[in-house]
C-alpha cells in the first residue's frame, strides 16, 4: 500500500502543471489633489498598465464618470472601510489576464482637455490572478491646478487703445484639477489662493503684479501698465496655500 501512495504522489510531483491566464479586473481612479475625482466633465484620466518585467501593455484606456459627490468626498472624516466613491464615480476598469502573481505598473495623466495643465502620477501593485481589485479600487492623487491666461490671448497684437487709463486688464481662469470651481467663501474658497504675475520683454522681468478675485466664479483679474512697443510674455502662477497645489500659465503677446 506504501509502495502504491508512493507511485501516486511521485506521478503528481512528476506531471507539469499548465498555467491559464485568469482575467482579472483592477479598478483605477485618479483624484485632484484636496480635491474630487477626475471624469469626463475635464476630459478623463489617461490610464496604461504595464507588466513591470517586460514592460507590455496589459491595458489602457480613460477614466469616465462624475466627480464624486463633494459631501462625503470633501466634508465628511472617513473611518477605515468607507467608500469615497459610488457607482456614477469616475473609474477605468483595467481588465488583465494574468497565470501567476503579476507586478504591475500603473502610469496616469490628468486631465486630458487640458494638456497644458495636465500632470503625471504613477504607482505599482501585485495582480493576482482572478483576485479583482473592485470599490473605491486603485485611487493615484494628482496635484495641480488648471490655470488658463484668458486675456490677452496668445500672439494678440495690443494697440494703443487696448491700454484704458493708461492699463490693460489681463484675466485667468482658475480652477481645481478635477474642475472643481473656486469662489469666495466657496468648498474651495478664493481666499485661499495666491495668484500672481510677472511680466518679461527681452528675457528680463521688467514688473511683477497680484491678480484679484472677482464676481465670477473662477476669475481673476490683474492690471497691466502701458509698456512701450515690443513683445512681450506673461506668465501667471497660483498657489493655494492650505492644500498646496499649484499651476501656471505662459503667453506671448504684442504691443503696437
Amino acid at each position: 500500500m506504501r509502495l502504491f501512495y508512493s507511485i501516486i504522489l511521485s506521478t503528481l510531483f512528476l506531471c507539469p502543471v499548465e498555467l491559464h491566464a485568469m482575467p482579472t479586473k483592477i479598478t483605477i481612479r485618479v483624484k485632484a489633489k484636496d480635491a474630487k475625482f477626475i471624469g469626463t466633465a475635464i476630459g478623463g484620466a489617461a490610464v496604461i498598465v504595464r507588466d513591470n518585467l517586460s514592460g507590455s501593455i496589459l491595458s489602457q484606456g480613460v477614466t469616465a464618470g462624475g466627480s464624486g459627490d463633494t459631501k462625503i468626498i470633501m466634508q465628511t472624516p472617513l473611518t477605515r472601510y468607507q467608500p469615497q466613491t459610488d457607482s456614477t464615480t469616475a473609474k477605468y476598469v483595467a481588465v488583465v489576464d494574468v497565470e501567476e502573481p503579476t507586478l504591475v505598473d500603473v502610469e496616469v495623466q490628468a486631465p486630458l482637455s487640458r494638456r497644458g495643465a495636465a500632470i503625471k502620477g504613477t504607482t505599482q501593485l501585485w495582480v493576482i490572478p482572478g483576485k479583482d481589485i473592485l470599490g473605491d479600487g486603485i485611487i493615484i492623487e494628482l496635484p495641480g491646478l488648471i490655470l488658463d491666461i484668458l486675456n490677452p490671448y496668445t500672439h494678440q497684437s495690443l494697440s494703443e487703445e487696448s491700454f484704458k487709463n493708461g492699463v490693460f486688464v489681463f484675466r485667468v481662469n482658475l480652477v481645481m484639477l478635477c474642475g472643481c470651481p473656486i469662489a469666495t467663501g466657496g468648498v474651495w474658497d478664493a481666499n485661499n489662493f495666491e495668484v500672481k504675475a510677472y511680466l518679461k520683454k527681452d528675457g528680463k522681468v521688467i514688473g511683477n503684479y497680484e491678480l484679484n478675485k472677482t464676481d465670477v466664479v473662477n476669475l481673476y483679474e490683474g492690471k497691466l501698465p502701458s509698456p512701450v512697443k515690443g513683445s512681450y510674455e506673461l506668465t501667471v502662477h497660483a498657489f493655494q496655500n492650505k492644500g498646496y497645489n499649484a499651476g501656471a500659465d505662459r503667453i506671448n503677446f504684442t504691443v503696437q
